[in-house]
């Protein structure tokens, strides 16, 4: 004998659930173009998407919609509650709206009835864990082994061939990335207006790219300082093949175990500023203007964040990709040079360069995807496919910068620089590129 007809009541299943959270969540979107994928195959959304964001268990919008910010929502996709299909920079924009958004209080009540429904997520992310004082130079090895001690193999894949981890220089937008490097760190050398005999320290050397091209190129010699004994190792492996070990050399130093009485004519530090930390900022400075000759000019290319910008939660970027590391806007960067006792003589942003290149290395990493996943695992191909996504759509709005700062260090007031940059872009002759202030 079955029950009365009224105390028959009707569960809706998990997967109808889901729909009415997405409705009562983007009922403000007309026409969406993006798509959802439940794991049953059904389907809510544009019919012609961008991108999918598609759901592999019910408990993956709970966690996605529930309090979102970019660590929550960066730890559901690691975890594979959720993949990303098709464009993954275009995705960061829908991320960008869950966590900022202002949703009306109906939408956001029923929204939350509903999310309690459905079943509550796993955690199976692990961040880094470092040990000792933030920015010790024990910890600092800690964080630059966590981020740059993967294998060589890896980056490989998603880097151009010299292996430049940081923003190209493209003269026009469809430049291939190998090219768009090359023009990059010939443009550092221009800037810093090399001469062959010269010193060059290059803080944060990475895979030695920059010393190289600076000692084949322009005739100097070249230290080239990491923390990384990977990358130190390759660096030194690729200078010998080059022939060029007799004017370019690699050491595993920190930035401030540099020895005291050492001089260069010229300092550059590619990428490395933002590991430093805000606090360190003074010294770091000050030990670059105490190792750089008079006359001689200091290029610190590195990420600033916008100084309106504030982040609502935890970053996911510091707390799975670089541990310790800090984004400071331009102004706070250039006010601890001036105080070293740097002149500013020019800053240049390349935000949308930086967006390009991010841009190629997300593609180039998710087209060799299941390779990424055998030198590593399914989480660091995850976690890097994402924070290179996120970064591209940052620099894209321009949350994030990448400014080119020239520092110089006057000898007695003159800066022995020329009055023009003609010689940047080869404007000028030769002879015109000496020319300095007469006093």
């Amino acid at each position: 004998m079955g029950l009365p007809a009224h105390k028959i009541e009707f569960q809706p299943s998990l997967a109808q659930q889901s729909l009415a959270v997405l409705d009562a969540l983007f009922a403000h979107l007309p026409e969406p173009d993006f798509q959802v994928r439940l794991w049953d195959g059904t389907a809510w959304g544009s019919q012609h998407p961008r991108f999918a964001l598609v759901l592999n268990r019910p408990a993956a919008l709970r966690r996605l919609f529930q309090s979102p910010n970019e660590r929550t929502l960066g730890e559901a996709y690691v975890c594979n509650d959720f993949d990303i299909e098709g464009d993954i920079v275009a995705a960061m924009n829908l991320a960008s709206s869950l966590i900022q958004a202002d949703f009306s209080l109906s939408a956001k009540f029923r929204a939350a009835s509903l999310l309690r429904r459905l079943p509550s997520p796993r955690h199976e992310v692990r961040p880094a864990h470092l040990s000792g004082f933030a920015h010790s130079r024990s910890r600092d090895r800690q964080a630059i082994a966590y981020h740059y001690n993967l294998p060589t193999e890896f980056y490989s894949l998603f880097l151009d061939q010299r292996l430049v981890y940081s923003c190209a220089y493209f003269e026009e937008a469809d430049v291939d990335l190998d090219t768009a490097q090359f023009h990059k760190l010939d443009y550092i050398c221009r800037k810093l207006r090399l001469r062959a005999g010269e010193r060059l320290l290059d803080i944060g050397c990475g895979w030695g790219a920059l010393i190289r091209h600076a000692a084949g190129h322009y005739g100097v010699e070249a230290l080239g300082i990491t923390l990384s004994e990977p990358q130190a190792q390759v660096a030194r492996e690729r200078i010998a093949t080059a022939g060029l070990s007799d004017r370019c050399r690699v050491e595993v130093c920190d930035y401030r175990e540099l020895e005291k009485h050492d001089r260069y004519d010229k300092i550059v530090s590619i990428g490395m500023v933002e590991h430093v930390g805000e606090k360190m900022l003074p010294e770091y400075f000050s030990r670059a203007w105490r190792h750089l000759q008079p006359g001689g000019v200091f290029l610190n290319h590195g990420i600033a964040r916008n100084a309106t910008y504030q982040r609502k939660g935890e970053s996911f970027v510091g707390r799975y990709v670089f541990p310790d590391g800090e984004l400071v806007p331009i102004n706070v960067t250039l006010r601890a040079a001036e105080d070293a006792g740097f002149e500013v003589r020019d800053v240049e942003s390349l935000r949308e360069h930086y967006a390009l290149t991010l841009r190629h290395w997300v593609e180039r990493l998710e087209s060799n995807a299941a390779r990424a996943r055998q030198i590593t695992n399914e989480q660091t191909y995850r976690i890097w496919r994402l924070y290179m996504a996120g970064s591209a759509y940052g620099f894209a709005v321009g949350r994030l910068n990448l400014y080119q700062s020239l520092l110089a260090k006057p000898e007695n007031g003159n800066s022995l620089l020329p009055l023009t940059r003609g010689d940047w872009y080869g404007t000028q002759a030769p002879s015109e590129r000496q020319t300095t202030i007469a006093r």
